[in-house]
């Protein structure tokens, strides 16, 4: 089964968004994220878009799972989405 894309939509000095990166490393997962208040001007814009788009309420970390959106770190819900 090949591996679902991750990607997590973070708050630098966010705790929850930490604790997410840190449980996806603790379970060998490979993702990308972005610290959306590390962006600025037109680059921070569109990215805001982005996550209004997978999560109107835009709050953070916004999970990205394949196809599977997670809001929170919620170690249940991102271990099912992942397969685990």
């Amino acid at each position: 089964m090949p591996a679902r894309p991750v990607k997590i939509y973070t708050l630098s000095t966010c705790s929850h968004c930490k604790s997410t990166k840190i449980f996806l490393s603790e379970c060998a997962v490979e993702y990308d994220f972005i610290d959306v208040d590390l962006l600025e001007g037109d680059e921070r814009k569109a990215i805001l878009e982005d996550v209004k788009r997978v999560n109107p309420k835009c709050s953070f970390p916004t999970i990205i799972i394949g196809e599977k959106v997670v809001v929170g770190y919620k170690e249940e819900e991102i271990k099912e989405a992942l397969g685990l």
